[in-house]
Parts: structure tokens; C-alpha cells; sequence
């Protein structure tokens, strides 16, 4: 939508050159130039391409004016003027006509096949920059905003990246070259045909300020629709199950209209201007014209000079105003680079490359262990304080405490998407090796997050997500040992059964069973339960945990809980409240779990 609005605005060139200037005086046009190398250093990659667009646009326009040429030899033939090379004229328009068409259908499909291609290489290389960015940073932005950058910035840029250079030297050659076409017939006429020029540069001034308002209005709303609108999608079951489903369409007609209204008036505003470069246009038509009809009259010059000069006048303004049209290209480039390069820029997570040291020890398990840990989401607000943690190979472990305390973020620490202020969590193996929790040691956890996390697709496919050769013997092993199977198999297709969007099609309970068989199909080492039983009955609670320490002894299970009745179960309890992680004794544990 964004988009749209902006290409109903044809003249925002006079306050792109301003702002360009600006940015020059101001000392920020370096920022441009930054933003243009990360472009140009996609553009590099089809730099064989890109001369062979130049070098084809050159020769269309220069076949463009050879046709305009012969064009009004043709027309001095037929008006009585020259007949001697009537068939030379024919064969030069027509060949001419026939290369030009050939060509531009060749740079359209090139263009077309370039700006696809560059488009995937960017979305590809910041998807892979986007998911290893760092958890905290990367939760800055909204998902609307997310999308909108990594859809709309990124399709401005890829458009642009290709075509720009060709593209200001296509319109430079053909400008300068048609100004000399006319230049050779008639310098006064050349003069005319420039005539809107000056004008057209002066008024830039008197636009600027309501063009940037409105263009920074209207992409302001769009993302604003936008993030809307995604919230609103993915938040779908919980507006109905609330019956607030009515709020919500009259929210999104309010959004809708708050776009409408901004809209509409950089529309009106794109129209007033129109019209005035319109008349501008207009007055400088007629003046050529008069001067034409004028030369004619006097027999200085012939119907097809005449034919010429009004085709090449209108030409030259054209080529000018593709000049000038450039700048804003240039700059709305720059903007969606520079939202996409905030993204790129994004500290990235932690990588320690010897966490592969560990693999080798994976079979005999690992323990878990957390040192005088701090950690603030935002500064000044401790969420965890001065607290110790331990989680060794064969125990469940529990996390309790009221909901909002913390439990969650410990996940996070552990599985170092997260890291402390202070203190230290590491991985320590049986051989007494330790590492500090970061990205390359997540694939030794499997982790089951709070709420619905099935894909849309088969329940195989579910399932193969963490292990992409898995058998199906493996798989239904999996769901046996989540107590999953016995639902799974009644399913017309049993595991290749499909399933919607978040597990549409389940009950709650049996989407977390299958999530749960989906971290046991992984099979490693660390098993992470975040409240990933809530909607299980206690007794199938009980026999999943008891299944998974039967069949991997040497699985580290941690299990965050509201519900007591699975600290029986646990070798060691923590509590988890006020910022503090603290161990409770066996008394306090039992005495816990009885009050369930």
C-alpha cells in the first residue's frame, strides 16, 4: 500500500534534490553514500548484466532517434519535398522500429529476471542475519515492522539495485543526445524545449515541505496498518474465544480509514501539483508549437523539421524529468537500505566454536549449572538476581514459582539465547570440560516453549523439523513415548495426517504431546519443558516424564511448572520468586506437591 501511494506521486524529484542538498550541507549525505555501498555491493554480483542492460538501453535510444530522424524524411517525402530516397526511409523506420521493440522486450525481461534474482539474494542473506541476530535486539522491533522491511525495503531495494546505474545513464545519454538532435535543426527550438526547466527546479522549493510530510505520514500508517494487522492474525483464537471479534473490525475499519485520510490528501496534493506542472507543460508546448507553425509559414523549415522538433521537444522534456525522477529513486533506496542495514547491523548471538569439543560427550549427558547469575531485560529492573542453579544427567528438574517471576527467562539463559549481566552459565560435561552457553551449543538442547507450537502440514513433517531423516519408525517411537500415538494412530493417515496453522485440528492437549515427541525425536542430551504439560490430565503428566527418563537415562530434564503434582518425580526443586532462584529442600518440595 505503501508503495502505491508513493507512485501516485510524480513529481517528489524537486524535494529529493533539496533533501540531497541538504544531507551535503548538513554532513549527513555520507549516511547516502554508505546506505548505496551495501546496495551496490549486491549490484556487483551481476556486473556482466548490468553493462549488457546499459549497453542495450544505449542502442534502443540511439534506434529511437534514428526512427524520429527518418520519420520526418518520411514525412518530407510524402509531403512533396524529397522522393530519391523514399524506400530507404521505409527500410530505416522499420528496421529501426522492430530493433527498438526487440530490445526493450530484451531489457524488460532481463530487468524483470535480475530484479528477482537480486531480490531472493537479499531476502536470503538477511533472513540468515535476521534469525542469528541477538534475541534481545531483534525483539526491538515488532513483527509488522519486521515484515514490512524484510518484504517492502527489500523489494524497493532490489528494483533499484540493478537498474538505477543503467537506468541515470540511459536518461543522461538519451537527454543529451536528443538535445543535439534539435540543437542540429534549430538552437532557438532547443532553447524552448529546455524552456520548463529552470521553472520547474524553482517551484521544487515551494513543494518540499508538504511532500516530506506527507510521504513520512504515510509510511508511518502503513507500518502502523501493518503491525496491526499481524497481531491481529496471529492473535485469531484468542479474539474469538474472548467474543471480541466486532472491537476488532471496527479497529481495523479505524486503522483503515486513518490510511484513507492520509492518503487522500497526498493524493489531492499530487493532483494540484500535476496540474501546475501540467499548465507549465502546456505553455511550453504552444510556444514550440507557435515557433513551428511560424519557421513553417517563413518556409524556413519543412512539415517533417516541424513533426520533429514538436516529437523530439516532447522527448527531451520526458528525458528530463527521468533525470530528475532518478534523485528520488535514488534516495527512497536509501531509506529502505538503511532500514534493512538497522536490521543487518543487529548485534549478532554468540558463537564459541569450541562448543563442537562437546559433542562428543553428548552420550553420557551433561550437567547444567548456573553462578551467581544477574539479568535485566531492561536496565534497573532485575528480573534474576545473584542466583545458582544445577541440573545433572538423569534428573528432572523442576523451576515453580507464580507465573511472571522469571521461570521462562531461565529457559532463556540456558539455552543462551540470553546472556547474564553477571555470573555465569555453562554446560559442563563428564570429563569435567566446560562451556559457556551460547549459539553452538543449542543443538545438545531439545525445548518444548509454552503454548501452541505445530506447524500447518502433515504430522510427520511436524516431527521431522528437528530431524530431517528421521524413519517413520523413529517417529512413531517418538509419539509413543509423548503418549501421542494412541491418537495419532486412530487419524485417517496416522502420521501423515495434516494438520492446520498452530495445530489446528487438535485438541491443546494433544498438540503438546506432539511438540513433546517432537523434542524426543531429537534425542538430546537436554531436555527443556516449558510448561509444556499445562494441558495434560496428572496422569498422562506423570507417564510422559516417567517414559523419557525410562528410555534416555542420561537426559537432563528441566521442566518449568505451574502444577506441584511432578515434583515427586524431580531429583531437586527450585523456586523461582521475587528475582531469586532458590533450591527447596525435599520437605519443602513433598510438602508442595502434597498441597496439590
Amino acid at each position: 500500500m505503501e508503495e502505491k501511494n508513493q507512485n501516485e506521486t510524480k513529481n517528489p524529484a524537486f524535494e529529493s534534490l533539496d533533501i540531497l542538498i541538504s544531507r551535503w550541507k548538513d554532513g549527513t549525505f555520507r549516511e547516502i553514500l554508505d546506505d548505496w555501498k551495501w546496495i551496490f555491493s549486491y549490484s556487483l554480483r551481476y556486473k556482466g548484466a548490468i553493462l549488457f542492460y546499459l549497453l542495450l538501453g544505449i542502442f534502443s535510444t540511439s534506434l529511437g532517434l534514428v526512427s524520429s530522424v527518418a520519420s520526418k524524411y518520411m514525412i518530407d517525402i510524402i509531403t512533396g519535398y524529397d522522393t530519391s530516397r523514399l524506400w530507404v526511409m521505409v527500410a530505416i523506420m522499420v528496421g529501426s522500429t522492430v530493433f527498438s521493440l526487440t530490445f526493450n522486450s530484451i531489457i524488460s525481461r532481463i530487468t524483470a529476471k535480475m530484479s528477482i534474482d537480486i531480490n531472493n539474494d537479499i531476502q536470503a542473506d538477511i533472513f540468515d542475519k535476521i534469525v542469528d541476530a541477538d534475541w534481545l535486539a531483534l525483539n526491538h522491533y515488532s513483527n509488522g515492522d519486521i515484515l514490512n522491511r524484510f518484504n517492502g525495503d527489500i523489494g524497493t531495494v532490489s528494483s533499484n539495485a540493478i537498474s538505477w546505474l543503467p537506468t541515470i545513464v540511459i536518461a543522461v545519454y538519451n537527454f543529451i543526445a536528443t538535445f543535439f538532435v534539435i540543437l542540429h535543426y534549430d538552437w532557438i527550438m532547443a532553447v524552448i524545449a529546455l524552456g520548463s526547466a529552470p521553472v520547474m527546479l524553482l517551484m521544487s522549493r515551494f513543494m518540499i515541505k508538504k511532500q516530506r510530510d506527507y510521504s513520512k505520514k504515510v509510511r508511518e500508517m502503513s507500518s502502523n496498518l501493518m503491525t496491526f494487522e499481524v497481531e491481529t492474525i496471529y492473535n485469531f483464537d484468542t479474539i474469538k474465544s474472548f467474543g471480541v471479534a466486532p472491537h476488532y473490525s471496527k479497529k481495523m475499519r479505524w486503522w483503515q480509514k486513518k490510511f484513507k485520510d492520509i492518503s487522500l490528501k497526498y493524493n489531492l496534493f499530487s493532483i494540484k501539483t500535476n496540474i501546475f506542472m501540467s499548465i507549465l507543460g502546456t505553455v511550453v508546448q504552444f510556444a514550440a508549437f507557435g515557433y513551428c507553425l511560424f519557421r513553417l509559414w517563413t518556409g524556413d523549415i519543412t512539415y517533417g523539421t516541424m513533426t520533429l522538433f514538436l516529437q523530439q521537444r516532447s522527448n527531451l522534456s520526458s528525458a528530463f524529468s527521468s533525470v530528475v525522477s532518478i534523485i528520488p529513486s535514488f534516495l527512497n533506496s536509501s531509506v529502505s537500505a538503511h532500514r534493512i542495514r538497522e536490521l543487518v547491523q543487529l548485534p549478532r548471538e554468540v558463537h564459541i566454536p569450541e562448543s563442537g569439543e562437546m559433542d562428543r560427550f553428548a552420550d553420557r549427558g551433561f550437567e547444567i549449572r548456573m553462578e551467581g547469575v544477574n539479568f535485566s531485560y531492561v536496565e534497573g529492573n532485575r528480573v534474576i538476581t545473584d542466583s545458582a542453579f544445577e541440573a545433572n544427567p538423569g534428573e528432572i528438574v523442576a523451576l515453580v514459582g507464580p507465573s511472571g517471576e522469571g521461570k521462562t527467562t531461565m529457559i532463556r539463559l540456558i539455552l543462551g539465547l540470553v546472556r547474564p549481566e553477571n555470573g555465569e552459565v555453562k554446560l559442563r560435561a563428564a570429563n569435567g570440560k566446560e562451556i559457556e552457553m551460547n549459539a553452538e551449543t543449542r543443538h545438545l538442547f531439545a525445548y518444548v516453549p509454552q503454548g501452541n507450537t505445530i506447524l500447518s502440514g502433515t504430522i510427520a513433517e511436524n516431527m521431522r523439523m528437528v530431524k530431517e531423516d528421521a524413519t517413520e519408525e523413529e517417529i512413531i517411537e517418538a509419539l509413543k513415548v509423548a503418549c501421542a500415538w494412541d491418537f495419532v494412530e486412530k487419524m485417517p493417515d496416522t502420521i501423515h495426517s495434516s494438520v492446520g496453522e498452530r495445530g489446528r485440528g487438535l485438541s491443546e492437549g494433544q498438540a503438546q504431546r506432539i511438540a513433546i515427541a517432537r523434542a524426543v525425536l531429537r534425542n538430546s542430551p537436554v531436555l527443556l519443558l516449558d510448561e509444556a504439560t499445562s494441558a495434560l490430565d496428572v496422569a498422562t503428566e506423570r507417564t510422559v516424564l516417567r517414559n523419557i527418563v525410562k528410555q534416555h537415562p542420561n537426559k537432563t530434564c528441566i521442566v518449568t511448572t505451574h502444577r506441584p503434582s511432578v515434583l515427586n518425580l524431580c531429583q531437586r526443586v527450585y523456586r523461582v520468586m521475587e528475582t531469586r532462584v532458590t533450591e527447596l529442600s525435599e520437605e519443602e518440595s513433598s510438602r508442595m506437591a502434597m498441597d496439590f
